[in-house]
C-alpha cells in the first residue's frame, strides 16, 4: 500500500522547523531529504529515518524496521514524535548533519 499524499505532506511540514525538507516519490513511496541529504523514507504512511548515533541519542527507545524489502534497518519514528514538530525537526536536522559528516 502506497503512502497517502496528505500524510507525506504532513510529515514534511512537521519536519520543516528550521530545516529545508522535501519528499521525492521513489518506487511507489517517498524518499525524505533534509538540507538536501537523504535521511529516510515514508513507506505505508510510516516515517523511517536512517540510523545514526545522533538519532539514537535523541530517540534511544526507537525500534528498528525496514521500510521495504531488503532495505537496511532504519529507525521507526513513533507517531508521538511525528506529532511534535520541534522534536521531529531536531531529529531530522541531527540525522542530516550526521549523515553529511560521513561523506
Amino acid at each position: 500500500m502506497a503512502s497517502d499524499q496528505s500524510t507525506v505532506d504532513y510529515i514534511v511540514e512537521q519536519m520543516s522547523r528550521g530545516n529545508v525538507v522535501r519528499a521525492k516519490k521513489m518506487f511507489g513511496e517517498y524518499g525524505v531529504y533534509c538540507r538536501e541529504t537523504f535521511v529516510g523514507v515514508i513507506s505505508n504512511d510510516q516515517l523511517y529515518l536512517k540510523i545514526t548515533d545522533a538519532g539514537r541519542v535523541l530517540l534511544p527507545d526507537a525500534s528498528e524496521g525496514s521500510p521495504y524489502r531488503n532495505a537496511k534497518p532504519h529507525l521507526v519514528i513513533p507517531e508521538d514524535v511525528v506529532e511534535d514538530p520541534e522534536r521531529l525537526s531536531e531529529l531530522a536536522r541531527a540525522t542530516a548533519d550526521a549523515l553529511a559528516a560521513r561523506t
